[in-house]
């Protein structure tokens, strides 16, 4: 066989081992990209790194500002849950993770001052992890308009997601809440 089909065929074998290795789709509409910087990472389903078996959605960093972020997430109607307590909760796994990466949720209502938010800052996930279950409560209240959720990845890193439900939960579940910020002094100290 000559050098260069025997040069060919190999580009081409690992070309389709390269594919069938990560195993990636595109993701369905509602699911979007959106953050500070989205063009600096991808979204997609990987049918390899799941424990589900349906494949897992993700988010990673591929390249431009490293200290941004972005988000997977999707935004649907809150009619069928106004006055109730609800749970986005997922199993995430991460690889890489040099800032922080967490499940967020918001509440958008008509009255701006009052929409519920949460984005799990203050429980970071870094580094690389195995799959762990993390979870976002929020109570929705009457003028809410819309429900957004997903999950946030800072910086460099990839984060999967899976085994994802959106429900309805007892009020004996606490809410989660963001921690206050630490007030300012009110004298400059010179």
């Amino acid at each position: 066989m000559k050098p260069g089909y025997i040069i060919l065929s190999v580009l081409a074998a690992s070309s389709l081992y390269a594919l069938a290795a990560e195993s990636v789709e595109k993701l369905a509409a509602p699911w979007d990209l959106a953050g500070k910087t989205p063009k600096s990472y991808q979204i997609g389903i990987d049918h390899n790194q799941t424990i589900s078996g349906k494949g897992s959605k993700f988010i990673r960093y591929v390249s431009g500002d490293e200290s941004s972020w972005g988000t997977l997430m999707q935004m649907i109607a809150a009619d069928q849950y106004r006055g109730k307590r609800i749970r986005f909760q997922a199993r995430i796994k991460t690889k890489d993770v040099d800032n922080w990466a967490g499940l967020w949720m918001r509440i958008d209502t008509t009255s701006r001052e009052d929409s519920p938010f949460y984005n799990s800052q203050d429980k970071p996930i870094k580094g690389t992890t195995d799959w762990q279950l993390r979870s976002v409560v929020l109570d929705v209240p009457a003028d809410a308009k819309a429900i957004a959720f997903g999950v946030i990845d800072e910086g460099k890193g990839q984060v999967w997601l899976d085994d994802l439900q959106l429900e309805i939960v007892s009020t004996d579940i606490p809410v989660d809440k963001m921690k206050p910020v630490k007030s300012l002094p009110t004298k400059p100290v010179l």
